[in-house]
């Protein structure tokens, strides 16, 4: 472990990546996103991947388990099936793929779906929108493919659940529930096919611990104490922080 974190301010750094993923699932979603970069000055790019992911599970269980009752199947259902196809696709295409490129694409389309998300609320008309048969499979597809790339569906997925109207426990439940079953089925891609989830990376995954369940628990209080509509706020705000973190990395 001490190759994985050659310095004390790497060590910090790790830990509160650590509690900001826990946020992040318990609460304030995107606020983990902005930790993909620094995960990847630590680690590498490609090898920070295996590492994050990790700590993902850990902190998806803990927020499974807290939002267990509070989550839409039928949300889930939706987008399941082009999820796991962006999986595949991102599995077969991520050696190869432009990085850069692929970033500045997923950014522009996660700020085109905040402008959608926006037009829905003030629009009856772009609301409908939203009813369409294809806006559940195309999100679907982006988020499966951009959390296969780069651990990078957290603010496709906040203007998915944000343009559903869903109020914040359930926004939380749902994403919680829908991630954690993409995260744990790229464990067994990412270990055969990528080859970047090492024993080493498990036991620094397992010091880490700790800080997410800080994080899960600042997370849950912040959930209680922001009102609706400050927390869509501040959600809108990290999608669009996040993507322009993705589209500058």
């Amino acid at each position: 472990m001490e190759e994985l974190l050659q310095s004390p301010s790497a060590w910090a750094l790790y830990f509160l990546c650590a509690m900001l993923i826990g946020m992040s699932k318990t609460g304030i979603m995107n606020i983990g996103t902005l930790t993909v970069p620094i995960f990847a000055w630590i680690f590498g790019a490609k090898y920070s991947t295996g590492i994050v992911l990790i700590l993902l599970c850990f902190a998806d269980t803990i927020a499974v388990i807290y939002y267990r009752k509070a989550f839409l199947w039928s949300e889930v259902k939706k987008l399941l099936p082009m999820a796991l196809l962006g999986l595949g696709i991102g599995l077969i295409s991520g050696n190869y793929v432009n990085d850069k490129v692929f970033k500045v694409m997923i950014s522009v389309c996660l700020l085109l779906g905040v402008v959608i998300m926006v037009l829905t609320e003030r629009s009856d008309r772009f609301r409908q929108t939203v009813e369409h048969p294809w806006y559940s499979p195309l999100f679907g597809l982006i988020m499966g493919f951009s959390t296969m790339v780069g651990n990078a569906a957290g603010p496709a997925l906040s203007v998915y659940m944000l343009s559903k109207k869903l109020d914040k426990v359930t926004f939380t439940a749902t994403s919680a529930w829908f991630i954690m079953i993409l995260n744990f089925t790229k464990i067994p891609l990412q270990a055969l096919v990528w080859k970047n989830l090492t024993w080493e990376g498990i036991w620094l995954n397992i010091m880490g611990l700790p800080f997410i369940l800080l994080g899960g628990f600042l997370g849950i209080k912040l959930l209680k104490i922001l009102p609706e509509k400050e927390y869509r706020q501040l959600i809108l705000a990290l999608v669009v922080i996040s993507s322009l973190f993705l589209m500058l990395r």
